[in-house]
C-alpha cells in the first residue's frame, strides 16, 4: 500500500496533547514519536526553540487523504500558534514506516519507557521496563506531568496497596504502579483510554493486578470528556467510600479542586497506609489554588516533584 507521511515538530509538553486531539480525526494509526531532530531552520518561524520530539503519522494515500488533512491541521492550529507544535509537513512520495531508532525514555531511578518494536533489555538491577504502544490517549511518558508523578511514585508506592488511577490514559501510571506491587483500578471516562489501559496492563503482563474500568469517581463523572473531547453521557460513578490506600489523579487543575472532597472520603487510613494522594496535570501557576482545596477537606502535603513550570504533589489525609 502507498501511504503518505505527516510530520510535524513538538515540545515535551504537547506530544500527549497533539495524540488527544487526534482522536476525533479518522485516519490510519500507524503513528510514531521519535526524538526532534534538526534538519533545516524553520525560517517561517525562527524564533520558535526547544522542538524536543518529531510525530509522523501515516494516511493511506487514497481519496479520503485530503479531508483528512485539512481535519488534522484544523485541531492542531491551536498547538500551533502557541508555539507547542511545529507546522505540518507532507511527503506524498510512496514511504514505509519511519527507521528512526525507538525511544528509550528513562524517567526517575527505575523507570524506563520503550515502544513495543524496541529491542532495549535491561541488566541493571531493579530496573523497571514499561512498553506502550503509541495510542491516542493522554501518557506517552514524555509530557512533564507524567515524569514528574512517576517520580514520586518511585518513592512513595509500597507492595500490597490498593491503588485507584484516576484518568489513567494510556495506562503507564497504572503499569507502574503494579510493577512496584500495587494492586491497581485505572479509572477513565474515555473509551480509547480504557482500551489503551487494557492494553498496556497486557503488553506488560500485569493484568492480573490492574482492573481497567470505564467511569469516574464521584462527582468526576458530571466533567463529561476531561481532555475536552466529545461530550460524554452516563459516565458510570464509583463511589467515594474508605477503599483506596492510594489514589494517582495526573487530570486538570479544576478537576483536582472539584473532587478534593471525593478523594478525601474515598481514602481509607491503616496502620500500613496512612492515605495517600499523588496529583499532577497542572503548572506552577494552579498549585495555590490546588493546594488549598485539598487542605481545606483535611490533607496535608508532604511531597512534591517539579520539572519546567509543572507540578506533581503529594499528600495525606490528615
Amino acid at each position: 500500500m502507498t501511504w503518505m507521511e505527516l510530520s510535524l515538530d513538538t515540545t515535551a509538553e504537547a506530544v500527549d496533547w497533539v495524540c488527544t486531539l487526534l482522536t476525533g480525526v479518522k485516519y490510519s494509526n500507524k503513528i510514531e514519536i521519535v526524538k526532534y531532530t534538526e534538519t533545516e531552520p524553520d525560517i517561517t518561524n525562527p524564533e520558535i526553540q526547544g522542538w524536543a520530539f518529531t510525530i509522523h503519522l501515516y494516511l493511506a494515500d487514497d481519496f479520503h487523504a485530503r479531508a483528512c488533512i485539512e481535519k488534522i491541521e484544523q485541531v492542531l492550529s491551536p498547538l500551533q500558534r502557541t508555539g507547542l507544535a511545529g507546522k505540518l509537513r507532507i511527503n506524498t512520495e510512496e514511504t514505509a514506516l519511519t527507521n528512526a531508532s525507538p525511544l528509550v525514555h528513562r524517567i526517575g531511578q527505575r523507570f524506563v519507557v520503550l515502544s513495543p518494536h524496541s529491542s532495549y533489555s535491561s541488566d541493571v538491577p531493579n530496573e523497571i521496563t514499561i512498553t506502550l504502544k503509541t495510542s491516542l490517549a493522554f501518557g506517552s511518558g514524555l509530557h512533564p506531568a507524567t515524569i514528574a508523578i512517576l517520580q514520586l511514585l518511585e518513592r512513595h508506592i509500597v507492595p500490597e496497596m490498593n491503588v485507584l488511577d484516576l484518568g489513567s490514559g494510556s495506562g503507564i501510571l497504572s503499569v507502574a504502579m503494579a510493577k512496584l506491587g500495587a494492586q491497581v483500578l485505572a479509572l477513565d471516562n474515555d473509551i480509547v483510554a480504557v482500551q489503551s489501559t487494557q492494553d498496556a496492563a497486557m503488553r506488560n503482563q500485569v493484568e492480573q493486578q490492574v482492573t481497567v474500568r470505564e467511569g469516574s469517581l464521584g462527582t468526576g463523572s458530571e466533567f463529561g470528556h476531561w481532555m475536552g473531547g466529545d461530550t460524554i453521557n452516563n459516565v458510570p460513578t464509583i463511589q467515594a467510600t474508605e477503599t483506596f490506600d492510594l489514589i494517582v489523579a495526573n487530570i486538570l487543575a479544576r478537576l483536582h479542586i472539584a473532587l478534593a472532597p471525593d478523594y478525601h472520603q474515598a481514602l481509607r487510613r491503616t496502620e500500613a497506609h496512612p492515605g495517600l494522594l499523588i496529583i499532577a496535570g497542572f503548572t506552577a501557576d494552579a498549585e495555590e489554588a490546588v493546594n488549598q482545596s485539598l487542605v481545606a477537606v483535611g490533607f496535608e502535603a508532604i511531597d512534591c516533584e517539579r520539572l519546567n513550570e509543572w507540578v506533581a504533589l503529594a499528600y495525606r489525609v490528615g
